[in-house]
């Protein structure tokens, strides 16, 4: 699928790039991920690309028209990636692809179960083996060495083939990977033993049971982890399944939904639906597209969009949303926006998209993880040159410790005293193999998307729509929140509380002439003037000739008079004087309440006062932010006297109130606290937050604002709550704790595995990591990242 970016858009420009999305297979670990981003940004068109080894997506971006997603495709699947580009068009089909990336590559349950199965298996045959030694007691049959080796061969090449294949195939493409690591450790004490076997006046000792066991806990290790990925993509599967599939069509519209005639209802696929058509939703329906009601009132459960429980009452004139579902009646609704428009599919596309964002804390791993095979290798190539050449001489009495050790693992041959003169071989063999396989690139490939798929789809199902993991990082470093007051801090629905005169007429003509004026805008103060006209039922004259200044007020010609209406500097541009209206403006303000000056001509004529409530949850999300460490700032257009009114009421500080701040100049506010080395958030909802919402180093959105804050900010909250404010930045910290957790773990792991692997420990405390430990111990790293990242899906914000 290809998506414009917006991310070059502006009012006058056009989109100069596109994204591409590709369903990539044929991943294993980090490794392989540099691999596929490197094959993807080497191609001619490319500017960026971004890999997710959890979900296995490619995002690539490009200048549009330059790159076909096909040839893409093709490359990575030349290079061994089998992919396929993401399709466009229809809703479903895109459900589909996102729901099953790669399906052709991807293991469905019955194979993981087989592979679980015979994982088991392979472990309780090879298991005998070395339990029997300990106990003297073995099966006939299971002491026989040629039933072992027979094993070890059905072994490499049944379920361990597509390793050793891909391992080959990474190692030819210049791009080994983990199963290359696997692989070269498998065959090579498969070779020995096999040596060992057909040649016993070597001395060598047999150990087919080890490939064996490597293999079985290999493949338990990626079983368990392909479940515990399953579950992390549980929830964002979840919201795929929502995205309705069939919708009823009203043929011949009629007056009332009760005249409906059923044969003149017909069901099409939800994809087909078309702007303006006519859809009937029964109750236990999803509703296919967004619309709005035309006829009707039912309940609408909308907690899949906004994960409040309660539902919704909706009635004629009301809108609703794609993925709700219709509780109580049946309605007939017209569809406004279908496909890739409604909301459900943009969510969609919010959290898929954050998935493939990564954190810049993930780079330090991409680095690693570029060179972790290439160092491996030669780890192992070190670990076999100092034991056979320098360690065994230095430490002799180790020889015989190790070939008791090995002895023990396996009881297969005999030990003579030639199988001790070679043990330096053997010794050396072993710990080079336990050195490959012990190394766990996929740890640090899954430490960060696991977790970022996790937690994006963990906000999702709460209504908070997080866009990616540079985000997360962002978040987790803010010191500082900036509000804007109207319609974020307070409810964005003012009323007029005062309305006073200052030259002879009447109140009512006043508020005519304001009505007429704020007909030429959509602010909420004009809305609260044309509210407050038709409730006392007054005729609004025709007004002419409109012109606004964003933040400071409006003008327009009535009845062949200029009128203007804004506040102190608005009137003061136009020469006009306040007079003595500047106390009554004073003591309005000092009230709360934003102050209208009207002025009639060349004089001001009367003030109109106006007043937007705080939200309910206005101080408590205050002192929860103040809790968690952060400066609250209150930024505003108005006033200072009724900006520090809102502070007071809040329990800021003078020190954190920044009024009369134009819109203009809102993201050069932002800015100046950048540069006191402030990390900034930025909370509004407006189309005049956008430019600060853009300049902060997070930028929060209520969902009710409008598009242009949507798209601009970094998360943005579905069901309009101040609350979650506190919620979304909860969840960001704790979403990246455990990417460093997991990045903490995958480093360490490795940084501790591979020296134990090389028989650090063997001189000083006899210690010998066995190549089907090292494989278990692997095994165990990936899958305690995944478990780790599950964690989040019992976060539960702090009341």
């Amino acid at each position: 699928m290809q998506i414009v970016s917006k991310t070059n858009l502006s009012p006058e420009s056009t989109p100069t790039t596109e994204k591409i999305t590709l369903d990539v297979g044929g991943m294993k670990c980090a490794g392989c991920v540099k691999a596929v981003e490197r094959q993807l940004t080497q191609h001619p068109g490319v500017k960026s690309a971004c890999v997710n080894l959890a979900t296995e997506v490619a995002v690539v971006e490009s200048e549009i028209g330059a790159v076909a997603p096909e040839a893409l495709s093709a490359q990575l699947t030349a290079a061994g990636f089998p992919t396929q580009p993401r399709k466009s068009g229809k809703v479903i089909e895109r459900t589909q692809a996102i729901a099953h990336p790669a399906q052709q590559v991807r293991s469905p349950s019955q194979s993981v179960t087989r592979q679980l199965i015979v994982a088991i298996l392979l472990l309780i045959l090879s298991g005998i083996g070395h339990f029997g030694s300990a106990t003297g007691y073995v099966l006939p049959v299971l002491h026989n060495i040629w039933f072992h080796c027979g094993l070890a061969t059905v072994a490499l090449l049944i379920p361990g083939r597509p390793i050793l294949i891909d391992g080959w195939r990474g190692w030819l493409r210049n791009a080994p990977n983990m199963n290359t690591l696997v692989g070269l450790g498998t065959l090579t004490a498969y070779t020995a033993s096999l040596v060992a076997l057909l040649f016993p006046q070597m001395g060598w000792e047999c150990f087919f049971d080890e490939p064996v066991m490597m293999l079985g806990f290999i493949l338990v290790g990626r079983t368990l982890e392909q479940q515990a990925r399953n579950r992390a993509t549980a929830a964002f599967k979840q919201l795929l399944a929502l995205q309705p599939t069939v919708a009823r069509l009203i043929a011949k519209p009629p007056g009332r939904v009760g005249e409906v005639n059923s044969s003149s209802v017909v069901e099409i696929p939800a994809e087909l639906v078309r702007v303006g058509e006519w859809l009937q939703v029964l109750p236990g329906d999803k509703i296919p597209v967004d619309g709005e009601v035309v006829d009707g009132r039912t309940t609408v459960d909308e907690s899949m969009l906004t994960g409040e429980a309660m539902p919704v009452i909706k009635q004629t004139g009301d809108t609703v949303a794609a993925g709700t579902l219709n509780q109580s009646g049946v309605i007939a609704i017209v569809a406004t926006r279908i496909g890739s428009e409604t909301t459900l599919a943009q969510i969609l596309a919010l959290v898929e998209a954050a998935q493939t964002r990564k954190a810049p804390v993930q780079r330090l791993a991409d680095t690693v993880a570029g060179y972790f095979t290439y160092g491996v290798f030669a780890s192992a190539v070190l670990t076999f040159g100092f034991w056979y050449f320098i360690g065994t001489h230095i430490f002799p009495n180790l020889i015989t410790h190790s070939s008791s050790f090995m002895s023990h693992g396996s009881s297969m041959m005999a030990m003579h005293e030639s199988t001790i003169n070679n043990q330096p071989l053997l010794l050396s063999l072993k710990l080079a193999i336990a050195v490959m396989v012990v190394a766990c690139p996929c740890a640090l490939g899954l430490a960060t998307p696991t977790a970022i798929l996790v937690g994006t789809a963990k906000s999702a199902e709460q209504g908070l729509l997080i866009k990616g993991g540079d985000v997360l990082e962002r978040v987790h470093k803010l010191n500082t929140i900036v509000f804007d007051k109207t319609g974020t801090l307070t409810t964005g629905n003012p009323v007029v509380t005062d309305c006073l005169l200052l030259e002879v007429g009447e109140q009512s003509a006043l508020l005519q002439l304001a009505a007429a004026v704020e007909s030429g805008t959509s602010h909420p103060l004009a809305k609260a003037i044309q509210t407050e006209a038709e409730k006392q039922q007054l005729s609004i004259p025709v007004a002419v000739d409109f012109h606004t200044e964003p933040g400071f007020g409006v003008s327009a010609v009535v009845n062949d008079t200029l009128v203007l209406l804004g506040n102190w500097d608005w009137l003061r541009w136009h020469g006009i004087t306040t007079g003595d209206a500047l106390p009554q403006a004073q003591k309005l303000a000092a009230e709360g309440k934003t102050v209208v000056y009207v002025a009639i001509g060349e004089k001001l004529a009367g003030l109109i006062a106006v007043q937007d409530p705080l939200r309910s949850d206005a101080v408590s999300v205050v002192n929860k932010l103040h809790q968690i460490g952060l400066r609250v700032i209150l930024l505003s257009g108005d006033s200072i006297e009724a900006a520090s009114f809102v502070a007071e009421k809040l329990g800021l500080d003078s020190t954190d109130v920044m009024a009369s701040v134009p819109p203009a100049k809102k993201a050069a506010v932002i800015q100046s606290l950048q540069q006191l080395k402030s990390i900034v958030a930025m909370v509004g909802d407006g189309i005049n937050d956008a430019p600060a919402l853009s300049q902060a180093d997070v930028g929060i959105a209520l969902h009710s604002g409008t598009d242009v804050a949507i798209e601009t900010a970094d998360i943005v909250l579905m069901r309009d709550r101040l609350s979650d404010v506190v919620q979304s930045i909860e969840l960001s910290r704790a979403t990246f704790n455990k990417i460093q957790q997991n990045l903490f773990w995958a480093f360490a792991y490795n940084a501790m595995g591979i020296p134990l692997a090389a028989g650090v420990l063997l001189p000083s405390f006899g210690f010998l990591l066995s190549p089907s430990g090292a494989a278990a111990l692997m095994a165990f790293s990936s899958v305690s990242v995944v478990t780790n990242s599950l964690l989040l899906r019992r976060f539960t914000p702090r009341p």
